[in-house]
């Protein structure tokens, strides 16, 4: 049971949490003990969190996931986890998770009430809207990067990085939404019901704004924003993003990868070699110029 529980609760998505580092990396405060310290803890933090929500989830969506070709195998879908003890769980994590991070700051702790808040309303609600589902989704990832905010004294952290990771979350959101829509062809309403409110021209279309959007905005956030260095060096990240926007394109429309983001992450080489040599070069930036 505890295997199945930790199934449950997702570990390989706690790769999106890493968006929380984003405050102190950008705010060159790495090296700082404390800082780094405080927000390694809120990382732990809002694993547990969005473990949580991922426990609901799976919970309200027993019924639909016995019927879809892959989920039918998640362990409450399947039967290897009980619904009583997934309940019991999902409550247990949201409590330690919000008592301790009333140690850390008042701030951190409404952000982690908010998140899961609103990831409790999509799942009862808000993730059957059409394109109201996909800002949902954006929404966790911005609130991700206010949480490394509020752990910190911010000093240099620019606005822009929530204009840029609000774009690429509807990027990744749409993908997502893509590949599912084109795993389950013909039947895909009735495995998840905002599926019925798209389809593939119209995806495509939201992703080729989102997309390019995307690329401009982190583009004038490398010699725009404030905490950036004033040689313009940030520039030659460029090419990087470029590069991870236009393989997350490929694998969704030509390997039809995509409907988990996650896996691409931890999976594709093309794509880790970008994203890798992407942070070293920011770092070496921040940090040593």
């Amino acid at each position: 049971m505890l295997k199945a529980l930790l199934k449950t609760m997702r570990p390989r998505q706690w790769t999106k949490n890493v968006f929380i580092f984003a405050a102190l990396v950008f705010d060159k405060q790495l090296l700082h003990a404390e800082s780094f310290l405080r927000t390694l803890a809120g990382f732990a933090l809002f694993c547990l969190i969005s473990s949580s929500v991922y426990i609901f989830n799976d919970l309200a969506d027993v019924e639909a996931d016995r019927q879809h070709p892959e989920k039918k195998n998640r362990p409450i879908a399947s039967g290897k986890l009980s619904v009583n003890a997934a309940w019991i769980a999902g409550v247990v994590l949201v409590i330690i998770t919000l008592g301790l991070s009333f140690f850390l700051t008042r701030g951190f702790e409404t952000v982690l009430v908010i998140y899961f808040l609103i990831n409790m309303a999509y799942s009862k609600w808000l993730k059957h809207i059409p394109i109201v589902d996909v800002l949902v989704i954006a929404a966790g990832f911005v609130l991700r990067v206010h949480a490394g905010v509020t752990l910190i004294q911010v000093q240099r952290f620019s606005p822009w990085l929530y204009v840029v990771m609000t774009l690429l979350a509807l990027f990744l959101g749409f993908g997502k939404r893509r590949a599912e829509l084109a795993l389950l062809a013909q039947g895909a309403g009735s495995h998840r019901k905002v599926l019925d409110g798209y389809t593939l021209p119209l995806l495509d279309q939201y992703i080729m704004i989102v997309s390019g959007t995307t690329i401009v905005a982190y583009s004038l956030y490398t010699f725009s924003a404030p905490n950036v260095p004033e040689n313009h060096s940030m520039m030659l990240t460029i090419p990087f993003v470029v590069y991870t926007i236009f393989r997350y394109l490929y694998l969704i429309e030509v390997k039809h990868a995509g409907g988990a983001p996650e896996e691409i992450l931890l999976s594709d080489r093309p794509f880790q070699a970008a994203m890798f040599l992407w942070g070293v070069v920011v770092l070496a930036i921040f940090y040593l110029s």
